[in-house]
This record gives C-alpha cells, structure tokens and sequence, in this order.
C-alpha cells in the first residue's frame, strides 16, 4: 500500500506538493524515524481521541506523547484516547494503526501542536505502515492552515 486515496485527494484537493519516502514497514513512530533515517520529531503523528460528543485528532511531533489534561481544558471535552479498532473505521482506506495527520481529510475535528509549525520539513503518515509523506514547512503550514494550534504534549 501506498499513500491511502482520501490522503491522496486530499492533498491534490488542497493544491500541497509533497514527496513520498518508503521504508521498511514500522509500528511506531520512533521506528519509522529511524527506517527513514528521519528526525522523530520532524514526523506529524496523528493521535485519536474521543468523548460522547465524538472524534478529535491531536497532531503531535513523533518523539513526543499526548498530554490528556491539556488538550481536555484546552477543549473542554472529557476526552479519552480511542482504541486502534474504534480508530480503523474512521480512517476506513489505511493500514490499521496507520493514522494520516490530516483530520479535515477524513471529516474529523483537528488540533495542531504549535511544535510542527517551525519544522523545515514535516514527515506526514500516509496511511500505511511502509510510505510517508514529505512537505516543506510552507505547505504544511497551508495544509494546516485554520486549525487550532495549541501546545498538546507531556511534559518530561
């Protein structure tokens, strides 16, 4: 599999030139930096979460964990992770666990991590465990454009 069609739609849709960088399949973030040879930190790595009221998609920097309590009072949500089979119809043309970064794509409410928004090149999941989408930080920046940024990591 290569870069999921909703993914690939999207990005056309949005006018984002982009590259693609192949790797031996990985499970994690921290996997697929090293595979790449890529900073894990320069990978957007999208985390779903959820309450009664539905789906939220946190975009954080791949070296980084989501910080719960922030992102609950930032939104004001009793929000909880979601579950890797609650996840997969969400993102119905991708691998499971295999979550893109780009919420609008697939109809899901989105938060950015301001930490991304600096990166010269940003290293985008493309909905399989073996592909990833590579963009300047002007056209992230464009591909994010619109969706509130805020500061959404743990804290060491």
């Amino acid at each position: 599999m290569t870069v999921a069609t909703t993914v690939k739609s999207f990005l056309k849709g949005k006018g984002i030139e982009y590259d693609l960088v192949s790797h031996p399949k990985t499970y994690s973030s921290a996997e697929t930096a090293a595979a790449a040879h890529i900073p894990d930190d320069h990978i957007a790595k999208g985390v779903v979460v959820k309450d009664a009221d539905g789906y939220l998609l946190v975009v954080i920097p791949g070296s980084e964990w989501v910080n719960m309590e922030r992102i609950r009072e930032e939104m004001n949500r009793d929000l909880h992770l979601a579950t890797e089979e609650e996840i997969q119809p969400l993102f119905p043309d991708c691998e499971l666990g295999a979550v893109p970064p780009v919420g609008e794509a697939y109809n899901l409410e989105t938060i950015l991590d301001e930490d991304l928004t600096s990166l010269a090149k940003v290293y985008l999941e493309a909905g399989s465990h073996e592909e990833l989408v590579v963009v300047s930080n002007e056209q992230f920046n464009s591909l994010m454009k619109g969706i509130r940024h805020g500061h959404f990591c743990a804290v060491d």
